[in-house]
């Protein structure tokens, strides 16, 4: 076993470790070199086709603990979920059986079309049930609790009454679902929008806080001189994220830790250097000290 907790047929939960996600330019890499990663993170639909990609990924399996991590669900869509769609990740998590399982709070489908982003939700009551009531039949038809995710976001609508850390928590409350803590979108969104990152941290129920997230953002400065941060998981993690990582390892503990990167991919020795350094703050985390398992 290595430092960083890999063996070889290790089909247990997802360790508090630092993961990373697995893209599809890294495949053969891991498959030839099994590298010392804790554990591995995909996201579901790229491996409902099945096929050698599919193949690929039960083969890692048989190496690594795996997390799936959807993102075409829909949980926020005011339209009732897409119930192949569901059923195609009830049979993926059927025959892989992942450590976890985690979807984004957000919408992405309107009248049967998918729509190529994560969109923002109105934060109401009426948003809340909606999201609750897709939540509570995930859960049933997985049967298992999953985690949701704190979106990254550009605008917020005027009619929203609740706060984005709120509506999250009362998700989690009301479904008994666990989150998934992205600490790059909670320091995106907060620059976006004004917010206190660390007054959202704080107000998250520790408890229910299964995994954290961390990734790299872009900066872009507006005609009018504003900056906007956004999501766009092409670089390594900013360095007020890090900071911000801190303070989240000392409000929910040892927490296992994805390291994600989507565009401009670069050589697999990146992720490994930026999860090395989510280890090392894991290990600085006080004995005994762990969030509750999703």
């Amino acid at each position: 076993m290595s430092g960083d907790g890999h063996s070889a047929k290790h089909t247990g939960p997802i360790p508090a470790a630092a993961g990373i996600g697995l893209r599809f330019p890294h495949h053969e890499q891991v498959l030839q070199q099994q590298p010392a990663v804790a554990w591995f993170e995909v996201h579901a639909e790229n491996y409902f086709g099945g096929g050698s990609v599919r193949r690929v990924l039960e083969q890692v399996r048989r190496d690594y603990p795996l997390s799936l991590h959807g993102v075409g669900l829909s949980l926020g869509s005011a339209e009732e979920l897409d119930r192949e769609h569901l059923r195609r990740i009830g049979e993926l998590a059927h025959g892989i059986e992942p450590g976890l399982v985690s979807e984004h709070l957000s919408w992405s489908v309107v009248g049967g079309h998918y729509l190529a982003d994560l969109l923002p939700l109105p934060m109401t009551d009426e948003a809340l049930d909606v999201v609750c009531r897709h939540v509570e039949q995930t859960q049933a038809a997985l049967k298992r609790r999953i985690l949701i995710e704190n979106p990254s976001t550009y605008l917020q609508f005027r009619h929203s009454t609740i706060p984005e850390w709120e509506f999250i928590t009362a998700v989690a409350q009301r479904t008994g679902c666990g989150i998934l803590c992205d600490v790059n979108n909670i320091y995106v969104s907060a620059s976006n929008h004004g917010w206190d990152p660390q007054a959202y941290l704080d107000a998250l129920p520790a408890a229910a806080v299964g995994e954290i997230h961390l990734a790299g953002h872009a900066v872009r400065t507006l005609d009018d001189g504003s900056v906007v941060r956004i999501d766009d998981h092409g670089a390594r993690v900013a360095a007020e994220v890090w900071a911000l990582y801190r303070q989240a390892l000392r409000r929910f503990g040892a927490t296992p830790t994805l390291i994600e990167w989507d565009t401009d991919i670069p050589a697999f020795d990146v992720l490994l250097d930026e999860a090395a350094q989510a280890s090392a703050l894991l290990r600085g985390v006080a004995p005994g000290h762990h969030a509750c398992a999703a």
